[in-house]
């Protein structure tokens, strides 16, 4: 599964805090469909709107096999219809699982940020901070699908995945297949903020991140040494090296924008927590005794459990804070061009002139290392 982003600590990226570069090449068109939203809003609102319709549209369909994962249950179209319908006569089915009683409860405030996403053209600012985030020499030129929804898992704000069209159904697949697209749950947005300005700005920085997580997808594929990292590293400590660099200096740059970079003091019991929860998953993934399942389980908890249990995403913020604060940010942009190794290494460095950062396991270390 691809990146996921959870309870919104995010705000627009300011290109202010980040260095001015000469981009080689970086064209990056985000490609938007509203439909899924619109209708489920008139749905909600008594107007019009089919369940069946609705459940047909692209972003639906994504939304519903992303329920489906995170909720760990089999969930079909039509249990996505029957959600709708249900919603469309005021009717209560007593499970929730897209979370369509809160979206209808909200649907005034949903039709206002819906109305002003599309009259305010907000495409180019997202890809413009997105773009101060990558190393000079980065080449990416992509179309990236971005569908607008309003209903979803209840740890859902936005998310990436790589899908495959079979016919109407998506299908996620790995590295270097499908296609990069991104889906916005409005649902989530309006509990941003209090005013329909508030929300839009929440879910600008919402959208960045996404955006830096499909980029840096697009990147990597075109770049000939992370296809020859993922040639090389294919275990499952691998993939959560991997994830927990993606989704952890997209989590820091939100961080410096909403505090500079600071954490207050109730974080570093939460960090703590969340480092040894990451050394130690990383430890059952390098066992022989692990089997598959606990170790897809475990790549799924790291970031798809909420924001401080999601342990790594908070870890891979972490360590991007420390590489940037104590290495500098030109090296925190080439481990975006190097990879997990160079970026946990570089932390391990850190370790070695700071005593008080929460560390990492001798075991994870020496694994990386090899």
């Amino acid at each position: 599964m691809k990146q996921v982003t959870f309870p919104v600590v995010l705000l627009l990226l300011s290109p202010a805090h980040l260095p001015a570069q000469e981009r080689a090449s970086f064209d990056v068109i985000l490609d938007i469909d509203y439909r899924s939203a619109e209708r489920a809003i008139s749905l909600y609102k008594g107007l019009e709107g089919h369940p069946t319709d609705i459940a047909e549209i692209p972003g639906s369909q994504i939304a519903l096999a992303t329920t489906a994962y995170l909720a760990q249950r089999s969930l079909t179209r039509a249990d996505l219809e029957r959600s709708l319908q249900a919603a469309k006569f005021n009717q209560d089915l007593g499970s929730d699982p897209f979370c369509i009683r809160d979206a209808k409860a909200n649907v005034g405030a949903l039709d206002e940020l819906l109305s002003a996403t599309i009259r305010r053209n907000f495409a180019q600012k997202v890809v413009k901070t997105v773009e101060q985030l990558f190393p000079a020499a980065a080449r990416v030129r992509t179309h990236i699908p971005l569908y607008f929804v309003a209903f979803g898992h209840e740890n859902i704000d936005a998310f990436v995945q790589r899908v495959l069209w079979r016919g109407n159904t998506p299908v996620f697949v790995g590295e270097g297949q499908g296609e990069l697209t991104i889906v916005v749950n409005l649902a989530k947005a309006v509990h941003y903020g209090r005013t329909t300005d508030e929300r839009f700005i929440g879910m600008l920085g919402v959208v960045a991140h996404e955006v830096f997580h499909a980029t840096f997808g697009v990147y990597r594929d075109g770049s000939s040494l992370w296809r020859d990292y993922y040639a090389r590293h294919r275990s499952y400590f691998d993939r959560l090296l991997d994830l927990t660099q993606n989704e952890g200096i997209a989590y820091y740059l939100s961080l410096v924008q909403g505090t500079r970079g600071r954490l207050t003091p109730d974080w570093e019991r939460n960090v703590r927590a969340a480092f040894e929860r990451f050394n130690s998953a990383a430890e059952e993934m390098l066992s022989v005794r692990t089997s598959p399942a606990r170790a897809e389980d475990l790549l799924r908890l790291s970031n798809t459990s909420g924001f401080w249990t999601s342990y790594g995403a908070v870890t891979g913020m972490i360590v991007a804070r420390q590489i940037d604060q104590t290495l500098g940010r030109e090296a925190l942009m080439q481990t975006i061009a190097e990879g997990p190794t160079d970026f946990f290494l570089k932390y391990a460095s850190v370790m070695k002139r700071d005593r008080n950062v929460p560390p990492l396991s001798s075991a994870l270390l020496d694994a990386i290392a090899r």
